[in-house]
C-alpha cells in the first residue's frame, strides 16, 4: 500500500465508510477504488483516469485533491494520453502537405492540348445554336391561339360566409401567438471558469427543454448529476469512441457532468454545443455545471 492510498483509506474509515458506500457515492466501481489504496494502478482502464478516480475519491472523503497529487506526485502515473494524440495530429498535417507538392509531369505536358480541344468544342456547340435558331425563326407561327375570356363572379357575402370570416381571423391570430412562443431563441451564457480551473458554469434560458448529449471520441469517464448529486445517466463509467451519452434533464434546477478525458468529449445542451473555458490539453479532468432558468 502507498503513503497516498493510506491516507485516503485512513480517511474513509474515519467518515465510516465502506468501499461499497463510497461506490455509490463516486459512482467509481469498487475495485477501482480498492486499486487506489493498494497503489495497484495497473488494473485502471488508462493512465488518464488514476488521476481523475484520485481526485473523485478525495472529494468524496473531504480532502485537498489537488494537495494530494501535488504532495505524492511521485506515486501517480503521468498522463501522456493528450501529448500522444497532439503530436499525431500535428504530424498527419504534414505528410499531406508533402504528398501534394510532388508534381504530375505528364498531365502538365497534356494541358495545353486540353485547352485548345475545350476552345474547339465550345465553338462548334456555339455555331450549332445559332443555325438552330435561326432555322426556328425562318418558320411561319401557324399555332396562333385565340384568348379566352373567363367571367368569374364573386358569390354575395352572407352572414354565416361573415362568422366563417370571424372565427378564421381568431384561428390565425392564435398560430401566429403559438408560433411567437416557439420562436423564442434560447440562450446559453458564455462559460465561466471558477476557482479549481477544472469547473466551468453555464446559465441555459429561453427555453423548456434541457437536454445533455456528449459525444465520445476517444476513452473518457463520463458521469452526469443533478443538483442533488444524483446520477441521472445510464450509468457513470468509462466511455469509448463513438459512445453517446444522452440524458433528458427537463425539470432540473442544476446539471453537473463530470469528463474523465475532456479532449476526448463534446458536449451538447439542446443541439448547442460548449466551448469549454479550460483548455482541455491544459486540464484533462474537468466539470461542467449548467444551470437553467425559464426566465430570460
Amino acid at each position: 500500500m502507498t503513503e497516498l492510498g493510506a491516507r485516503l483509506k485512513e480517511a474513509r474509515l474515519s467518515k465510516g465508510y465502506s468501499l461499497d458506500d463510497l461506490q455509490e457515492i463516486t459512482k467509481i466501481q469498487k475495485r477501482y477504488l480498492s486499486a487506489i489504496e493498494e497503489g495497484n494502478y495497473s488494473i485502471m482502464p488508462g493512465t488518464f483516469y488514476v488521476r481523475a478516480f484520485i481526485k473523485q475519491y478525495a472529494e468524496a472523503v473531504n480532502l485537498s485533491a489537488d494537495e494530494l497529487l501535488e504532495t505524492y506526485k511521485s506515486e501517480v502515473p503521468a498522463n501522456k494520453t493528450v501529448e500522444s494524440t497532439t503530436t499525431a495530429t500535428i504530424q498527419q498535417p504534414q505528410s499531406r502537405r508533402s504528398l501534394s507538392k510532388i508534381p504530375s509531369k505528364g498531365f502538365m505536358d497534356l494541358m495545353p492540348k486540353l485547352v485548345v480541344a475545350l476552345f474547339i468544342i465550345i465553338a462548334i456547340v456555339a455555331l450549332w445554336v445559332l443555325f438552330q435558331n435561326k432555322a426556328d425563326n425562318s418558320k411561319p407561327d401557324n399555332n396562333t391561339e385565340t384568348p379566352v375570356t373567363v367571367d368569374t363572379k364573386t358569390p354575395p357575402t352572407t352572414g354565416k360566409n361573415k362568422d366563417n370570416e370571424v372565427a378564421g381571423s381568431k384561428d390565425q391570430d392564435k398560430n401566429d401567438e403559438e408560433t411567437t412562443k416557439k420562436e423564442k431563441k434560447q440562450e446559453l451564457s458564455k462559460g465561466t471558469l471558477v476557482n479549481d480551473n477544472e469547473t466551468t458554469n453555464y446559465t441555459l434560458t429561453g427555453t423548456e427543454e434541457f437536454k445533455i448529449r456528449v459525444e465520445v471520441t476517444g476513452d473518457t469517464w463520463v458521469g452526469v448529476q443533478d443538483e442533488n448529486r444524483t446520477e441521472i445517466s445510464d450509468r457513470a463509467d468509462v466511455y469509448h469512441a463513438a459512445d453517446v451519452v444522452e440524458v433528458d434533464a427537463k425539470g432540473k434546477q442544476s446539471v453537473r457532468i463530470r469528463l474523465g478525458a475532456a479532449a476526448n468529449a463534446k458536449v451538447f445542451v439542446n443541439d448547442e454545443k460548449l466551448k469549454l473555458a479550460a483548455t482541455p490539453s491544459e486540464r484533462s479532468t474537468q466539470n461542467i455545471v449548467i444551470n437553467f432558468s425559464e426566465k430570460e
